[in-house]
């Protein structure tokens, strides 16, 4: 079969390119990427006899040519929690943000989708309402074992465990202890076991001598979720990694102190990965006001020097990723009312901001764009199978974001397209806009309004 034609090719003075930035022109046919040339080069994807010219787009001269962004760690919600939030909302809100695939997470959905009927029914929920790529990890839970085959031979692109409680009584806990086994059956699938890691005993014993005489600080919550809970549940995913040869992935890293542990597994040779998330970045525990539960989440944020060391691994490598953890609940369900940090769902939505969020600290740590697009991107799409995503790169589908680097807005939660104003974001000056959004070449996104029907797909 002849290569297609171009039917678009976008122009750029910057261009994020896994070689660096340089001005370059994307040419665009079948929804993926056909080549990349100089500004005035030609391509070999010219049309072919009787077709048409392609649409050439020129970017200002202020805007910077990224792929679409894959976020990893989503809580879609849907089926069964959709007043939290759902495919089309959550959708919507990737592609303002310059997010063109997400994966959805196996819980706080009604069934979670921890066997093929249940993935059945999050792809019939999901139908039509996509505005952005969906793909889907698969849940390991105890009792579930026997469903891993067919649900990895039905496309979900991991197996989420939990080695505590996580937060809802339908999606049972793995101790520690028991991780080896499991991961071993997982990698005999050719699979990732992708792991909420903190040890149920250490926090249920930080829980048990907690003071709380003010249940409306921040710092009741920290302290019944201690680094000491990452570190351990960190040692037994290494120990398990090194008895199996699995590969593993660390979900959303709070405690630096567990990432030195994971530089020494890398160190050692084994399959691990790690993401941690904007919150943890750009958020510190001194900061957080008495009741204020928009800032609750597990594991918790900590204080500045905490974060300093995660800007530190992620500069160094260590850390892989940066994903949002979106995890969005109805406000009443953050206990407004009284401000109870322990009685308050735990949770961030910030799936639209994450870009602008990690850019202005980044920025402002002589980070460039490449840093952004391989944390927010390459890795994320490589930590999920998807292959063909995450980079502007010949083949790579036509996923792309023109970002203005230097737009400072300011976050305004009713603004937001998830679908609860919610966020610990509110009020932040930020530096960064998304123009526009491409999906597989198609504009979906421009100017702060949607355009043409949800024309996004479950992978």
């Amino acid at each position: 079969m002849p290569e297609p034609a171009s039917d678009l090719v976008l122009r750029a003075r910057q261009v994020v390119t896994p070689e660096g930035i340089r001005p370059a022109a994307v040419h665009v046919g079948d929804g993926r990427i056909l080549a990349i040339t100089g500004l005035d080069a030609m391509s070999d994807t010219s049309p072919h006899p009787g077709q048409d010219l392609p649409e050439v787009v020129e970017l200002d001269d202020h805007l910077v040519l990224l792929p679409g962004l894959v976020d990893s760690h989503v809580h879609v919600n849907e089926p069964g929690r959709t007043r939290w939030e759902g495919f089309f909302t959550a959708t919507r809100a990737a592609a303002a943000g310059g997010i063109t695939t997400i994966v959805d997470m196996p819980l706080n959905c009604i069934p979670p989708t921890t066997d093929v009927a249940a993935l059945r029914a999050k792809r019939d929920a999901a139908e039509g309402q996509l505005h952005v790529d969906v793909a889907v990890w698969g849940g390991a839970v105890p009792g579930n074992e026997d469903d891993l085959p067919a649900l990895h031979a039905a496309g979900v692109r991991g197996f989420k465990a939990f080695l505590c409680d996580s937060g809802v009584p339908e999606y049972g806990c793995v101790h520690p202890t028991d991780v080896a086994p499991l991961l071993q059956r997982i990698a005999e699938l050719g699979s990732t076991l992708i792991v909420h890691a903190e040890d149920p005993d250490i926090c249920a014993d930080a829980s048990a001598t907690l003071d709380l005489r003010n249940p409306r600080s921040h710092d009741s919550w920290l302290d019944s979720r201690p680094p000491e809970a990452e570190v351990a549940a960190v040692r037994a995913l290494v120990a398990a990694a090194r008895e199996t040869g699995g590969r593993v992935h660390v979900l959303h890293l709070s405690a630096a102190d567990a990432g030195e542990v994971i530089a020494d597994a890398r160190a050692e040779g084994l399959a691990i990965t790690v993401e941690t998330c904007p919150h943890y970045l750009t958020i510190h525990a001194e900061d957080i006001p008495d009741g204020a539960t928009e800032f609750k989440c597990a594991p918790p944020i900590r204080g500045r020097a905490n974060a300093d060391r995660l800007w530190d691994l992620l500069a160094d490598g260590i850390i892989d990723a940066v994903v949002s953890d979106h995890s969005p609940c109805p406000p009443e369900d953050k206990a407004p009312d009284t401000g109870d940090f322990m009685a308050a769902w735990g949770g961030i939505a910030s799936l639209q901001i994450g870009l602008p969020l990690v850019w202005t600290a980044a920025r402002d740590r002589g980070h460039d764009l490449t840093d952004v697009v391989r944390w927010m991107a390459a890795a994320p799409a490589r930590i999920a199978g998807l292959r063909d995503r995450g980079g502007i790169a010949v083949g790579a589908r036509a996923d792309l974001v023109a970002f203005d680097p230097d737009a400072e807005w300011t976050v305004e939660g009713t603004a937001l397209e998830h679908r609860h104003p919610v966020t610990p974001h509110q009020g932040r000056v930020v530096a960064g806009a998304v123009d526009t959004t491409w999906l597989a070449g198609v504009p979906i996104f421009r100017d702060g309004t949607h355009l043409g029907p949800p024309r996004g797909r479950m992978r």
